[in-house]
């Protein structure tokens, strides 16, 4: 998303670094079997857990290595726009919120085009305009592509699915911080309502970071 806001710092590196060795003995592997694999890693956990800062720390860290990353933020893909989103999950009682809120065929579609290699136009949300912006990408030189995401690890085909811990209780102060959303009764609902769906997500990963951002592996 455009104009995100990202609070890194030492524990998101240390977990990243972590999981990137694991991310490239996987991919490693697979490519021994299908040369030029393309590699999807999942990132998933509640609103204020740090999946944008673990994402993009994962990314500078493979960078390092060589490997060329792009991420794909999954909030991009809300069927409903931003500006009409409040109005349509208090009309409908809070009741659709889950991951039938995203365009799930676009976002397929964008997954694809990078398990092919080629250029794919994309949505993009400006959070200062809160409006749906166009992007186009190249995947052709891409490497691996990190889906990140309340609900990324549901995603099709994902080679590695990484679940973090915190919970919206335990991060109220980032999402003041963040500011994405009024700190009002409307967004508690919201978010007690995501926690429940993604909580139910839970046991797709394989790859768990806990309230200390350690991280633990499950085969």
């Amino acid at each position: 998303m455009l104009s995100d806001i990202l609070l890194i710092n030492e524990k998101h590196r240390k977990a990243a670094e972590a999981i990137a060795e694991r991310v490239l003995l996987e991919k490693e592997a697979k490519e021994e079997t299908v040369p030029g694999y393309r590699f999807i890693v999942a990132i998933s956990g509640e609103s204020g857990a740090g999946k944008s800062e673990l994402s993009h720390s994962l990314a500078q860290v493979l960078k390092k290595e060589g490997v060329r990353v792009k991420i794909l933020h999954t909030d991009n893909y809300y069927t409903v726009e931003p500006l009409q989103r409040r109005a349509f999950r208090e009309k409908n009682n809070f009741e659709n919120i889950g991951p039938q809120e995203y365009d799930r065929f676009q976002l397929l579609r964008n997954i694809d085009d990078f398990r092919a290699g080629r250029a794919a136009d994309m949505p993009c949300i400006d959070i200062i305009t809160e409006k749906v912006d166009r992007l186009i990408t190249d995947f052709s030189d891409i490497d691996l592509l990190i889906v990140d995401g309340l609900y990324a690890i549901a995603t099709e085909g994902i080679d590695l699915g990484i679940y973090i811990e915190l919970t919206y209780h335990q991060t109220k102060t980032n999402q003041l911080v963040r500011g994405k959303e009024r700190g009002d009764e409307h967004r508690w609902k919201v978010l007690e309502k995501e926690h429940r769906s993604a909580r139910k997500l839970r046991r797709l990963a394989n790859t768990f970071v806990d309230r200390e951002y350690n991280v633990l592996f499950c085969d």
